[in-house]
């Protein structure tokens, strides 16, 4: 049989096949109850749309971020192995573009977000809410976005207006956050 026939038998039975079984999935794993689902769903939009309770403030933040972060991302967000953080001073347009938090990103609602879900790289969604919220104050507080004492909570992290707030062009302009 040659090359040619195998991939016609093929796509063949594949278009053979009932689409139940398409549905079906590979049938690995096991299903979910709606409130596992719901653990699980930690998701922070633009926002602020889930963000839970809790605050804090980047003098709080700064013995967090030194305990848990600055191995990787050095002290005072730069100078590490991992991601440059603060300290960016060139913007995106330039020739070689800082991508740090002050520079790049557009919300600080989804600094949050990405902190919760994702840091201290070794364990991940270890850090407690009110570390979170103060590990994002002192990285805003580091890009010069808030001062040392605002404290950031789920009223006051949406309304922080960041650099680049403008840089990005939404595919679906209705669901922009104002």
């Amino acid at each position: 049989m040659s090359m040619r026939d195998l991939t016609l038998t093929l796509l063949l039975a594949v278009a053979n096949t009932p689409a139940q079984a398409a549905t079906e999935g590979p049938r690995l794993g096991q299903p979910l109850e709606p409130a596992a689902i719901s653990a699980l769903d930690i998701t922070v939009f633009p926002d602020g749309t889930g963000l839970p309770p809790g605050n804090g403030t980047a003098v709080e933040g700064k013995a967090v971020y030194d305990a848990r972060c600055a191995a990787c991302h050095g002290p005072n967000g730069s100078g590490g192995s991992a991601e440059e953080l603060a300290g960016g001073r060139h913007p995106l347009t330039s020739a070689e573009p800082d991508k740090t938090i002050g520079t790049y990103w557009p919300y600080a609602s989804t600094v949050f977000d990405f902190i919760r879900r994702s840091m201290p790289l070794d364990a991940p969604r270890s850090l407690g809410n009110d570390e979170v919220y103060a590990v994002t104050a002192y990285l805003l507080h580091a890009n010069g976005i808030i001062g040392e004492r605002d404290r950031l909570d789920a009223a006051t992290l949406p309304k922080i207006r960041m650099p680049n707030a403008a840089g990005f062009v939404w595919v679906y302009p209705e669901r922009q956050p104002r």
